[in-house]
């Protein structure tokens, strides 16, 4: 009889554990998984990307991302004020990193510019 009652309370033992063992998801981890915004910009333009991916993107300083998630966390910023947050730091990184590109081959095409009218004027 005490064999078969140890044996009943051990499934319920097991399951506990296995909840112990297995890291339980936090609502508001789960929310910035499951929250989708379209992104126009980068790697991402085209899709429906979590904001949960876009704050561990390489868009977000990993500073930025510890302090708008311990924000978030605590109830300082609402998951819509998060999605406005990161959606603009991820397009305003790519619009800087596309300006840097521009402008690293913008030197160029001015000189080549230059040189072209430099031609011109001695030809007259």
């Amino acid at each position: 009889v005490t064999a078969v009652k140890s044996s009943d309370k051990d499934p319920v033992l097991t399951a506990k554990e296995k909840d112990a063992d297995s890291p339980k998801e936090e609502p508001w981890e789960t929310a910035l998984k499951t929250t989708a915004i379209d992104m126009d910009v980068g790697e991402f333009q085209g899709h429906k990307v979590s904001v949960w991916d876009l704050l561990h993107s390489k868009y977000i300083p990993e500073e930025n991302r510890k302090e708008l998630l311990e924000l978030y966390q605590a109830g300082e910023l609402t998951l819509d004020q998060v999605k406005t947050v990161v959606s603009t730091i991820v397009t305003k990184a790519e619009a800087a990193r596309a300006e840097q590109l521009a402008n690293a081959s913008s030197p160029r095409a001015e000189s080549t510019v230059a040189e072209a009218e430099h031609t011109h004027l001695q030809e007259d």
